[in-house]
């Protein structure tokens, strides 16, 4: 670090910084979804790095077919592109839900690998269907290049559309959460569910729909990340450690500590990674989150549950 003159680190702060927020957005709309089934259900969902890359295959056909079929059609696609992502995802939760989670609900170890083996599936699924080599989609015209706030730093347009549209979501899932009825509902299931259910509360019915908008969620982060890399067979699973962290450092069921946790973990990462070895750069933000949690074992911000 001492090469640089403070001139340059500032630079290098900012840019690393914003490609952290970059890495933030992906990572929070990421937990977003975990955190919902994680919360509420109390399922390890290992297959969930795979809804999100179903997300971004999903964002690539949709590319596909434009050009194909409907080139004028190339520069708002992509808008439709992520509610269909969101659509698709979804509805594979909640037919996964129906078909194999709601019959290993209180058996841990069994949701663990039955989760684990869907991931496999689902990555067999897009190498059969799409190939083993990463594919990228074209994007449109006003989501590519560059804008210099100063001669040194070069802020990409992409970065800031996924951190937008991951503030966006993050907000609409918290009105939904503490505003809506069915958000109600799907709070009250996670603080009690025997009393929920005695009220009327269809917690099955719950349990499905937060499974399939947790899913969803995860298509969205899918649909991102396609701005900002290549998706292959395996993408998801390159991001789903790093979307564990975040919801158990934030702290489950905690939508805040899920920001925080995601905007802490991004930032670390990304600046730590530019002056250190990669490697030594991930190393020492996993020693700053288990530090942290031997202090807070539950996570920055735990929330109240009653059993």
């Amino acid at each position: 670090m001492l090469a640089y003159s403070l001139s340059e680190i500032w630079s290098i702060l900012i840019m690393q910084g914003f490609s952290g927020l970059s890495l933030f957005s992906v990572l929070l709309l990421m937990a977003l979804g975990l955190a919902v089934i994680f919360g509420q259900m109390g399922v390890v969902n290992l297959a969930h790095g795979e809804f999100m890359a179903l997300g971004a295959y999903t964002v690539y056909l949709s590319s596909q077919l434009t050009e194909a079929y409907a080139p004028g059609f190339a520069p708002y696609y992509f808008v439709f592109a992520i509610g269909i992502a969101f659509c698709v995802a979804a509805l594979v939760g909640g037919l996964v839900e129906w078909g194999m989670m709601r019959f290993l609900y209180k058996r841990p170890l069994d949701t663990l690998l039955a989760t684990w083996g869907l991931s496999l599936i689902m990555q067999q699924a897009f190498r059969s269907i799409f190939g083993a080599r990463e594919v990228t989609p074209t994007l449109p015209e006003w989501l590519m290049g560059s804008f210099k706030p100063t001669e040194t730093i070069d802020i990409p347009i992409n970065g800031v559309f996924v951190m937008a549209l991951s503030l966006l979501l993050t907000a609409g899932v918290t009105l939904f959460m503490f505003r809506s009825r069915i958000g109600l509902r799907t709070r009250a299931t996670v603080q009690n569910r025997a009393m929920s259910e005695a009220v009327g509360i269809n917690t099955g019915l719950i349990d499905r729909f937060t499974f399939a908008l947790g899913c969803g969620i995860a298509g969205v982060a899918g649909a991102a990340f396609t701005t900002i890399g290549s998706t292959g067979p395996d993408s998801g699973s390159r991001y789903i450690v790093d979307t564990f962290l975040v919801v158990v450092f934030g702290g489950s069921a905690s939508m805040l500590g899920t920001i925080v946790s995601a905007l802490g973990i991004a930032q670390t990462q990304s600046i730590s990674e530019f002056f250190l070895e990669g490697t030594m750069g991930k190393v020492t933000t996993l020693m700053a989150i288990v530090f942290i949690l031997m202090i807070r074992p539950k996570g920055l911000f735990p929330s109240k549950v009653r059993s």
